[in-house]
């Protein structure tokens, strides 16, 4: 194993360069990137990097240590699997003996107006950050975790916010106490919560704006829309790696022996089946499982994956460890109902159970060990 390719130069790209090296592989490793920047933090975008004034360090990452060959600006366009070749959008084809698939994936469209804006990549925060300067009304359609992330950077800005929901915000994510928590503090903040069973963007007079199911029409100075992602798998079509827009992946993370799939275009083993994990800490931990198995293996551990997500929103904090959404009422560990920095867990039938921070200063591996089956 002279030649290792890493093709995506997110956290999941970044993450099984730095652990190729750890695992021992000392040969010749290039990252390709299809955005000219160098990686930094993803979940910083939709938080701090709206709010933080002058700062615009938030998102940025320590410098790297994997000394990789890094083509910035760069977009793998096809992959040849027998000949074991990476083509660019450059005309050249990169040689490899391992193969990293890390590419990621895009923000869900629900139209392909120019006035429609998501939230992915660096180049999006920038541009809304600089936008949001002159405090133009607003619609976010979409009430998920992003959508309600974007729409509390708005109205910390100092914008008028109307989030458009496909039911309440973050249920389908949090669960309804949790979800009940958050959605209070929005409408305290002075948040404007529409829901529907669709919407659509259309332009009318020159004119962009958002339609709901019932013909209701929202007009803002800016319209913005968090539906979710799709994988960028495009570029293997022609490989049958891909399965229902993803890359399956066994216990491991490999495709095949000499190739590994990795962040949000892999779907890998879980309790629940093959999933698609898309959270910054599931990229991170399939990574370095990957990245092991490359270098030394069937000697290499499986993933053992138990998800983290975090979310700051309208002035809450919240950390969460074990699969959700959570159903029914929580066991307070610390605090009470009625608000106020809480430590809370949602038990299981089998003993384990999810832990929650919710305002409340915790270290990561206490909430851990909370999830464990209780004797």
């Amino acid at each position: 194993m002279d030649r290792v390719v890493v093709v995506g130069n997110g956290i999941a790209g970044l993450t099984a360069a730095d652990t190729l090296r750890e695992a021992g592989f000392d040969g010749e490793l290039t990252v390709v990137g299809d955005e000219p920047h160098p990686a930094y933090s993803r979940p910083a975008l939709s938080k701090a990097l709206l709010l933080d004034g002058d700062d615009m360090t938030s998102h940025e990452l320590p410098p790297t240590g994997h000394g990789a060959k890094e083509l910035l600006g760069v977009r793998a366009t096809g992959l040849d699997l027998d000949r074991r070749l990476v083509a660019l959008d450059d005309g050249t084809a990169l040689p490899y003996d391992r193969l990293v698939l890390a590419t990621g994936s895009r923000a869900r469209r629900l139209s392909d107006l120019p006035e429609e804006i998501t939230l992915r990549g660096l180049d999006d925060a920038l541009a809304l950050r600089s936008r949001l300067a002159s405090r133009p009304s607003v619609v976010v359609v979409g009430g998920g975790p992003l959508g309600m992330e974007i729409a509390s950077g708005c109205l910390a800005a100092g914008c008028r916010v109307t989030l458009v929901s496909q039911g309440p915000p973050l249920i389908l994510q949090l669960g309804a106490h949790l979800a009940d928590v958050f959605v209070k503090a929005a409408l305290d903040r002075g948040l404007t919560i529409v829901e529907t069973e669709a919407a659509r963007f259309e332009r009318r007079g020159g004119e962009a704006r958002v339609v709901l199911d019932d013909g209701t029409v929202l007009e803002a100075e800016l319209l913005l829309s968090s539906v979710g992602d799709v994988p960028n798998t495009e570029w293997l079509a022609d490989t049958g790696l891909v399965a229902r827009g993803a890359v399956p992946v066994d216990s491991r993370g490999l495709v095949r022996p000499e190739v590994a799939a990795v962040g949000d275009l892999a779907a890998f083993p879980t309790p629940q089946g093959l999933r698609r994990i898309p959270l910054w800490s599931s990229a991170i931990e399939q990574a370095k499982a990957a990245a092991r198995a490359l270098v030394h293996g069937d000697d290499a551990p499986p993933l053992r994956f138990q998800p983290y997500f975090w979310t700051e929103q309208f002035g809450l904090n919240l950390k969460a460890v074990g699969h959700l959404p959570l159903e029914g009422e929580p066991t307070y560990v610390d605090g009470e109902p009625g608000g106020g920095p809480a430590l809370m867990r949602w038990p299981h039938a089998d003993g384990t159970g999810a832990a929650v921070a919710l305002d409340y200063r915790v270290p990561i591996p206490r909430l851990r060990r909370m999830t464990r089956a209780v004797a």
